[in-house]
């Protein structure tokens, strides 16, 4: 488990002010707004575009893929670097979508905390529980935003019982609402003793800011309903000696979580959770690597490789790999060994990336995210040092739950195919299986909506349509074990065999059966549903 203690090394002061986090929920939570405002907070753009507002001046800026454009949707995780008061924010935007949990479960390997948003009406839903999950295999510490406190909401106390029984973690308000819906005035900031009133006029605005000295300050009264005055004072009298206060250390241990409720799209409560994860939130964390994991303040320059895009500008077919960086002061036009290969890269173009805008990094600190645009050689999971031959490990790749064949509308073009597959592969939106016996390819999905995304995306960036049809096979595992093994058990399974875009045995199957038999009758073979992505 990683060193979160207090008793970590201390970090130069640029490293130190750096706050990696992703935002996570279920569809339609708010999320991309809640991203459009913590942008619009950071100075990094002017207005913010509403997510399905008319115009392309007003789309928003997370969201760049033309199908993300049409749907409303996050289908692709997307980094962006800001500076917010004294801090370096860099923040990703993962997909809320269950079908693009892979993409969502990496990113989270690349990042000290998350923010967790719910919506104020629906609670705790299906996807967040499952990205909670997964944050809590890292024991990233978690902030939790409730929105959509302008519309009908639960009870305050109902909403954080649930985060409590279904996610099984502590919470503590660090605001609490007063009113709901329509009479929603904003709420009452418990960790400064603060009234943050909400204008509805202007949703761009930061909402007014009221310092008081505690709820018996008679100020309260100029602003708030004497009816809901007295609901709030109860409420927040209840919530104190029902409820865990806030303590650092156990939220950095990710075993309790501060709540906020706000509005996104008012703008409302927005800028105190940015604040909570500011002046909370973690500074840039050790990286786990073999043979030794690999601390931020380092000098020497290391990061990994989490995610690649292909074509984020399609008119130059570029691929763009993210890197986290995990230690040192990189600069650049630096030479970074690249472990896999062992080969030296001159990082000659590196970007900061505010979604699909970027500029030239001229430097990057322990703790940013980069992209290094590049024709392949870098992979998901690939380590980039300054010459130690560290490997970062703990990024997986999942067994598909879904295979399709998938063939090209135009016979004459399968070459074309194979180049594109083999790119969305490395790219991690999908596993391309090519079996031992007969022609064509093998897609492997998590979920029936990256067959549309990865045909839509065929089409556009290739100019290639392409076809997905039934397959025989339902699912598929990696063979490992003894080389002699392998080799006698692909040689007795050939129908069943194919490789994966690294080259590595799969085993494709129809029935649980299936796996049941090769147990049995291959002992000494392993079938695993994840592997590790490693360089």
């Amino acid at each position: 488990m990683l060193d979160r203690t207090s008793n970590a090394p201390e970090l130069p002061p640029e490293i130190a002010r750096r706050r990696t986090f992703a935002i996570i929920s279920h569809p339609d939570a708010g999320k991309t707004t809640l991203t459009e405002k913590f942008l619009l907070y950071g100075g990094a753009i002017q207005m913010a575009g509403q997510v399905r507002a008319k115009g392309e001046a007003r789309r928003t800026r997370s969201d760049y893929m033309q199908m993300e454009k049409d749907r409303g949707i996050s289908v692709s995780a997307s980094a962006m670097s800001f500076d917010f008061e004294d801090y370096r924010f860099n923040l990703v935007d993962t997909p809320g979508h269950s079908d693009f949990s892979e993409d969502t479960y990496r990113t989270l390997t690349a990042v000290d905390a998350a923010i967790m948003v719910i919506d104020g009406a629906k609670g705790v839903e299906s996807q967040t529980r499952k990205l909670f999950e997964v944050c809590r295999l890292r024991d990233l510490p978690i902030l939790t935003f409730c929105n959509k406190m302008d519309r009908e909401s639960r009870d305050t106390f109902e909403i954080i019982d649930e985060i409590q029984e279904n996610l099984a973690i502590d919470v503590t308000p660090a605001s609490w609402p007063i009113g709901m819906g329509r009479d929603f005035l904003g709420c009452y900031d418990m960790l400064n003793r603060r009234l943050e009133l909400m204008d509805r006029a202007d949703r761009n605005r930061v909402a007014e800011s009221i310092k008081l000295d505690g709820l018996d300050d008679p100020r309260l009264a100029d602003h708030v309903p004497p009816q809901q005055l007295e609901q709030l004072r109860e409420e927040v009298e209840m919530a104190s000696e029902l409820m865990p206060q806030f303590d650092h250390q156990a939220f950095l241990d990710g075993t309790l979580t501060p709540i906020w409720f706000g509005s996104a799209i008012n703008s409302f409560g927005v800028k105190e959770l940015m604040d909570g994860i500011g002046h909370f939130g973690p500074q840039p964390q050790p990286t786990s690597a073999e043979p030794r994991q690999i601390s931020p303040d380092e000098t020497k320059v290391s990061g990994f490789v989490f995610k690649v895009q292909a074509n984020m500008d399609p008119k130059h077919r570029d691929r763009v790999a993210f890197v986290r960086m995990s230690s040192g002061h990189f600069r650049r036009g630096m030479k970074l060994t690249h472990v896999r290969s062992k080969k030296p890269m001159a990082i000659s173009n590196p970007v900061l990336f505010l979604a699909s805008d970027r500029e030239l990094a001229e430097e990057a600190w322990a703790g940013d995210i980069i992209g290094i645009p590049n024709h392949g050689q870098l992979r998901i999971g690939d380590t980039l040092t300054e010459g130690e031959a560290i490997r970062v490990t703990g990024i997986p790749s999942f067994a598909p739950e879904l295979l399709q064949n998938c063939r090209a509308g135009d016979p004459m073009k399968a070459k074309h195919l194979d180049k594109a597959l083999t790119q969305f592969a490395e790219e991690g939106a999908a596993k391309v299986f090519k079996p031992m016996l007969g022609a064509g390819f093998i897609v492997g999905v998590v979920g029936q909506l990256q067959f549309d995304v990865l045909g839509s995306r065929i089409e556009g960036e290739y100019g290639l349509p392409v076809r997905f049809e039934p397959s025989q096979f339902t699912s598929a595992r990696w063979v490992s074990g003894e080389r002699q093994a392998v080799d006698a058990f692909v040689n007795a399974n050939k129908g069943h065999i194919a490789h994966d875009s690294d080259g590595d045995i799969v085993y494709l199957t129809r029935l649980q059966w299936d796996i049941d038999r090769i147990e049995r009758d291959h002992p000494d073979v392993r079938l695993t549903a994840t592997k590790e992505m490693m360089s």
